[in-house]
């Protein structure tokens, strides 16, 4: 026995001394890598990763980036990736300690990391002990993962923050739970900085050949700019960047009898937020249209997800919403009364691909779209294997005629931008009163200002001649003839006052007795005034004046009178 015991301490012995050396030997490895980004939150970390290595890429750093999203994988600085090998298929925070090791071979100027913890106690010993990052992203807050980070939005946006780095920064384009983050960022003396997407445009937006969002783009063009590469460098970079496998995308598909179908996946958004920000999307850019139908699957171990896919519904307003997986059920009560008769249900997990891919496609229009929603794994999994299998559409993705320009060496099957229309395409040169050389591509060029402010308009012949005002109700109006043209005061230079028939109109400004070189002695301050007359009323063509009674004029009181004694103050 008292082996045994001995035994038990060599052995106990030698794995502190090994915990010691993996400890500082890892420790080594983050010192050799001078910026270290982690990106967290819920939604699209794997995209701001990406975007944010192709970012420091194009600005010439030296870049290893690692994601853990839908397919975890290792970009090399030469932006090849590699699938992370995980032993028996399951993710671990320790993995995290490899890939440290794997890129500090390279001698990295930086390392871009997803977060991959979701406790919070594996957050923050993630950031403190496996990455210890420079400048920390934590890109949004959502509805998701309620167990685990707490049931409110509140409660996420603290355990989110345990990934802040002390004394370094943290990037974040969340709005809602800006002052929550504010005040963690502060415990930790942390520089909070918000990326704004209102700072990306449209036109750098349309640069992406796959689907990304403002939010994600800000943030990525944020770290940049605290790294020192510019915004023209960082955005040709992240144009270059590869997509996510998990990213947004839009497949067109010719299914039997010669149906035509689009299908996005949006089974990466998996909160009901993100869901409908990344179908509304879609719609805007015409990527997928209506009649729209929805796919929803089920997992038995996110029932609560399951839920709140289904009570979305209403807001999706599709024609059908097709229910895999298991339990079904999880999902169709959820769906609001009035809609629930749009549900089809096409069996549990157990169901054969092929069967339920019959008749689901069965239900479809000649024409329609197809949007995946809730989780991947399981059905969701059978259901993409088995749309794979179908002939793609390329009527749709014929080039205009006459066009000559070739596609970029990194474009996807579908832009989603081909479609949308160049708001300046309409005026490519000026012949205006802006037709200036430096003016000539301004979009008032050949509007309808083209050739004289309001030539076109409806002040084309006098003001309100030809507009909605020109007959009644304000045809009768003390304006109708011209502007305030009545009054004594309609030949001075208050002619268009609007106390041309005012109390007022009599009275004329009296000289200033106290201008410079005046010799006029100083009149009496306080003169008696005479009673002004009783205003006139205007004409009324609804009767209104004369349901409402009009006060009489307050009549001046007298003052008494003060003489000037010459020397003393007025």
């Amino acid at each position: 026995m008292l082996f045994l015991y001995c035994v038990l301490l060599v052995s106990c012995l030698i794995m502190l001394v090994a915990g010691i050396v993996e400890q500082r030997r890892h420790f080594a490895n983050l010192e050799r890598i001078p910026n270290r980004v982690l990106v967290n939150g819920i939604r699209g970390k794997s995209s701001i990763t990406r975007l944010c290595a192709g970012a420091l890429r194009g600005g010439g750093l030296t870049t290893v980036a690692k994601t853990t999203g839908t397919a975890a994988r290792f970009i090399h600085p030469d932006a090849t990736e590699e699938p992370v090998y995980r032993k028996f298929g399951i993710a671990n925070v320790v993995e995290q300690i490899g890939i440290v090791r794997r890129a500090a071979a390279y001698r990295p100027d930086a390392l871009v990391m997803e977060c991959m913890a979701v406790m919070p106690a594996l957050q923050e010993i993630n950031q403190s002990k496996l990455i210890q990052s420079t400048i920390g992203v934590l890109c949004n807050v959502r509805e998701d993962h309620v167990a685990e980070m707490g049931p409110t939005l509140d409660d996420i946006a603290r355990s989110l923050s345990r990934s802040m780095p002390y004394g370094g920064i943290c990037v974040t384009a969340e709005k809602e739970r800006f002052d929550v983050l504010q005040e963690e960022a502060d415990a930790r003396d942390c520089r909070l900085v918000y990326a704004d997407p209102e700072t990306v445009s449209d036109e750098e937006l349309r640069g992406f050949s796959w689907f990304t969002f403002k939010e994600n783009v800000a943030i990525a063009l944020t770290v940049a700019e605290l790294l020192g590469v510019d915004r023209a460098t960082a955005l040709k970079g992240m144009y270059e960047a590869p997509p996510d496998p998990g990213v947004l995308s839009v497949e067109r598909y010719l299914a039997p009898d010669g149906k035509r179908l689009r299908f996005a996946n949006v089974f990466a958004a998996n909160d009901p937020e993100s869901t409908l920000m990344n179908i509304n999307q879609l719609l805007d850019l015409g990527a997928v249209d209506r009649p729209l139908n929805v796919v929803i699957n089920c997992r038995p171990d996110r029932v609560e997800r399951n839920g709140q896919m289904g009570a979305i519904v209403p807001d999706l307003r599709p024609d059908r919403v097709f229910v895999i997986g298991h339990p079904a059920k999880s999902a169709i009560d959820a769906i609001p009364a009035e809609w629930r008769d749009r549900a089809v249900d096409l069996g549990g997990e157990q169901r054969d691909g092929e069967a339920f891919m019959h008749e689901l496609l069965g239900y479809l229009g000649e024409s329609s779209s197809l949007v995946a929603i809730g989780n991947i794994h399981g059905q969701g999994e059978v259901l993409l294997e088995h749309l794979a299998e179908l002939p793609p559409d390329e009527a749709e993705d014929a080039p205009p005629a006459g066009a000559d320009q070739p596609a970029p060496s990194f474009a996807r099957p579908f832009d989603p931008y081909a479609d949308a229309p160049d708001p300046y395409a309409a005026y490519p040169t000026g012949t205006g009163p802006h037709a200036h050389p430096e003016q000539a591509q301004t979009p008032y060029a050949q509007g309808p200002y083209g050739q004289t402010p309001y030539a076109q308009g409806p002040y084309a012949e006098a003001p309100y001649a030809q507009g909605p005002h020109a007959e009644a109700p304000y045809a009768q109006t003390p304006y109708a003839q011209a502007p305030y043209a009545q009054g004594p005061h309609a030949e001075a230079p208050y002619a268009q006052t609007p106390y041309a028939e005012a109390p007022h109109a009599q009275a004329a400004p009296a000289p200033d007795p106290y201008a410079y070189g005046n010799p006029q002695p100083h009149p009496d301050p306080h003169p008696r005034q005479p009673a002004p007359p009783p205003p006139q009323p205007a004409a009324d063509p609804y009767g209104i004046a004369a349901a409402t009674p009009v006060p009489a004029w307050p009549q001046p009181q007298p003052q008494p009178q003060y003489p000037y004694i010459p020397g003393e103050p007025r």
